[in-house]
């Protein structure tokens, strides 16, 4: 209904932000900080190892007290992470996303890492679409065009 990923990424882009698994916590902090990002792809040579989170600091290491700078991001990533291939629907990636209850999902064409959406992509994504749909029927129904 919405289409699929490859529809999104040709909009927003196919930039995806990595990090090796060995880097420091502060690192990746450090990383995402300079990129303006929420997530990074933890990567194990070119596999994708996990994704390490805002959300991963907060709970993984400052609320147990350790310390970012001699923390390995390997440690406190949130491990074996979804990755779909970029044909995927926009709804079933986000049917995924709702379900496992994660805001990144890395995307991947022919098991090589290409991107990464968010479900913020993705409901900006469903917006313009709903509102594309909505102006193309009331100028149906009015007769008029835009």
């Amino acid at each position: 209904m919405y289409g699929r990923l490859n529809d999104v990424l040709a909009e927003k882009g196919r930039q995806v932000y990595t990090i090796r698994k060995g880097a420091t916590v502060c690192d990746a902090v450090r990383e995402m900080n300079r990129k303006g990002v929420g997530a990074l792809v933890v990567m194990d040579g070119d596999r994708p190892a996990g994704i390490f989170t805002e959300r991963d600091v907060l709970r993984r290491v400052v609320d147990p007290d350790r310390d970012p700078a001699i923390t390995r991001v390997v440690e406190v990533m949130t491990p074996d992470p979804i990755v779909v291939e970029s044909n995927t629907r926009v709804e079933d990636a986000m049917a995924i996303m709702t379900e496992r209850r994660f805001r990144h999902l890395p995307v991947a064409e022919s098991g090589r890492l290409v991107a990464m959406v968010s479900i913020g992509d993705l409901m900006r994504w469903v917006t313009f679409y709903l509102e594309d749909h909505l102006q193309q029927m009331t100028e149906y129904i009015t007769g008029r065009r835009g």
